[in-house]
């Protein structure tokens, strides 16, 4: 079709607009070749004159029919705005937050709990094609189930999207997704660990930013190992990125990583007297943000799901406490006064509180711990 013959009269575009990003108008006049202008009507009913040239035609507006597929490759025209403007009406009309595009699942972030993702929910997606019901993530699961099972080959799920997106909760649906169609009552323990890690990882890798309140500071891919039967035997995690640098540093309304603040929390409980901890306002390394809770989140009640799912996954509680001792070092090392004394020199003082605590967890001579804070030393081959 020729474009005069698309952008004819009352057909529709989607122009730029410096508040909703896209706003649609109405083609007021037939587009012909070597105009310069495209005369539009607003849906405010104001008439506008667009500048255009042959490279540079708005985008085209999809029929009303087609707005809201649950598949985004359905669209006649298939562009930003088009794109947005599908989500924007499945979610805010019609409180969907799932869409296809082919076999790439998008998700919503609706910043709230869902009730999509019980048992029963599970159980309906469980044998089903990923075109036959709504667009969900267990519809993605259960395909790679799936193909898996049918083919016996690995398959692959990719979880990406900026900060707040919902890559973390969408990545735990999946994995839960997996170890309830797979479960058997010889090896019920085995899903339930798979499950525990993410309870460890979000503890030690995840914190407050701007954007989100339960941020993955770091990447991670898991493998999800399946027997002949296609039930779990086992699962690996590797990690990488970390972000080191916020465990002593934290921009304005951030926080560090939550088990700091679950430590704190839980000071005062017998089993972790001894590391002299207090509330996280007492600390360099977690009030460095200004805000060290988190509205509807209990520090205290996730570290005992925290020793809990160490438990879990075989961890005795001598090395649980050695973790825990480090952990609190670092607070009490982030506390410790550094002096300046002259040009380009400093001191520490071996009476410091916060830094005898510090060689008490780690067993380490507080004289020489005093010194090495503040001096180095050079080798230098001979």
């Amino acid at each position: 079709m020729a474009v005069a013959e698309l952008y004819a009269q009352y057909n529709r575009v989607w122009i730029p607009d410096p508040e909703e990003v896209w706003k649609s108008a109405e083609i007021a006049k037939d587009y012909r070749a070597g105009d310069r202008v495209l005369r539009l009507l607003l849906e405010d009913g104001m008439e506008l004159e667009y500048p255009v040239d042959p490279g540079s035609l708005p985008p085209l507006r999809n029929p009303d029919i087609l707005v809201g597929e649950n598949d985004l490759t359905a669209l006649s025209y298939l562009h930003e705005p088009a794109v947005l403007h599908n989500l924007r009406i499945r979610f805010a009309e019609s409180k969907l937050i799932y869409t296809y595009s082919g076999i790439i699942l998008v998700a919503m972030n609706p910043y709230k709990q869902l009730p999509i993702y019980g048992d029963a929910i599970i159980h309906a997606y469980s044998g089903q094609n990923m075109g036959d019901m709504d667009p969900h993530i267990f519809a993605v699961a259960e395909e790679a189930y799936k193909q898996m099972a049918r083919n016996n080959r690995n398959q692959s799920i990719i979880v990406s999207g900026e900060s707040g997106a919902g890559k973390t909760v969408s990545a735990r649906y999946a994995m839960r997704y997996f170890a309830t169609v797979s479960k058997s009552s010889s090896n019920a323990h085995v899903e339930d660990k798979v499950l525990a890690s993410n309870p460890i990882t979000e503890a030690v890798g995840n914190a407050k930013t701007t954007r989100n309140d339960n941020s993955s500071r770091f990447g991670k891919y898991t493998e999800i190992s399946f027997d002949e039967r296609n039930q779990i035997i086992g699962a690996n995690m590797r990690t990488y990125l970390l972000e080191k640098s916020r465990v002593v540093f934290q921009s304005e309304n951030e926080r560090n990583y939550h088990i700091f603040y679950q430590l704190c929390a839980s000071a005062q409980q017998s089993e972790f007297k001894h590391l002299k901890l207090g509330s996280a306002e007492e600390f360099n390394y977690t009030r460095m943000g200004g805000n060290t809770v988190i509205e509807g989140v209990n520090d205290r009640a996730d570290m005992v799901e925290t020793q809990k799912t160490f438990t879990l996954l075989g961890f005795k509680k001598d090395f649980q406490m050695d973790v825990f001792k480090i952990l609190a070092a670092i607070l009490h090392l982030g506390n410790v006064q550094v002096t300046t004394v002259g040009n380009e020199r400093s001191s520490v003082s071996e009476d410091d509180s916060h830094l005898k605590v510090f060689c008490e967890l780690l067993g380490l001579e507080t004289s020489k711990v005093a010194q090495w804070l503040c001096n180095r030393k050079i080798v230098t081959s001979s």
